[in-house]
């Protein structure tokens, strides 16, 4: 009877990765041999991945990582995601925007980032990247946050609540359109330089003209409202293409078309004008 149970216990330790040592002196009259049990080795089966599970390469310790915190992926819009574009920009990753919105061009952009950097391919902006990205980067201003515009109107001067106004802003450089102090469209809108600066004040429109070109510069300013001299509110290719990073000639440059396409459509001459800082 020992002898069977011991020859059972040494099939099933067999099968279960165990050995069955049995001391010296007990035979098969003594008392039921002891089972002593070897735990598996350390090596990991072929089937296991190093890492997380989820792709995140292991330490340089060869444990498993805990993934990087997600901070901001595709669709995700607001201004951390202007200024992850605008950092974007001063490494040359990406060369348009900010816009704002974590869009497919950000996407590739930051696996471009990734990869050159030896981090995981992913199109998203987790902890790692950012910080590998904030050390290679300076703090975004302002300007560089709202380069092609999109930036929000300050409170409109109180000369632009009454009647029909064209509302310019210099500090947040924005144009609203106003009716008896109901703003009815905002734009981002861009000015002179400090050689060529665009006069403040309060003006009225005085001509339209909606193919014009410049004698001066013979330069093209579609849908131009002239309010002071030669200075008009007017559609510009270059601010289109260029944002901040340039300046007009003293006119109040716009790029987006369609918004003031329709501006020019409704703005009838003798319509106020008002440039404040």
């Amino acid at each position: 009877m020992g002898r069977a149970v011991a020859t059972a216990l040494a099939v099933l330790a067999a099968l279960t990765g165990c050995t069955v040592q049995t001391p010296e002196g007990e035979g098969e009259g003594g008392r039921r041999p002891p089972v002593h049990v070897e735990l598996p080795g350390g090596t990991p089966s072929p089937t296991r991945t190093p890492g997380g599970g989820d792709g995140t390469p292991p330490g340089a310790d060869g444990k498993p990582r805990t993934p990087s915190r997600v901070l901001w992926s595709y669709g995700d819009t607001g201004r951390d995601v202007r200024e992850l574009q605008a950092r974007l920009r001063q490494v040359a990753w990406l060369f348009e925007g900010p816009t704002g919105t974590y869009d497919e061009r950000t996407r590739e952009a930051v696996s471009g980032f990734q990869g050159r950097r030896g981090l995981a391919r992913t199109g998203v902006t987790d902890a790692v990247t950012w910080q590998r990205l904030l050390g290679m980067t300076r703090e975004p201003g302002r300007w560089d946050l709202y380069l092609m515009g999109g930036q929000p109107a300050d409170r409109p001067d109180p000369r632009c609540t009454e009647g029909r106004v064209l509302c310019i802003d210099k500090t947040s450089r924005t144009l609203r359109w106003m009716i008896d102090g109901r703003t009815v469209s905002t734009m981002a809108v861009r000015f002179g330089s400090e050689y060529t600066p665009t006069r403040e004040g309060v003006f009225s429109v005085y001509w339209k003209s909606r193919h014009h070109v410049s004698t001066l510069y013979d330069s093209p300013m579609p849908y131009a409202m002239f309010f002071s001299g030669g200075q008009a509110v007017h559609y510009s290719a270059d601010f289109a293409a260029r944002g901040y990073a340039g300046a007009s000639h003293g006119c109040v440059n716009v790029r987006d078309e369609a918004a003031i396409a329709e501006l020019y459509a409704q703005v009838r001459d003798g319509d106020k004008v008002v440039v404040s800082w």
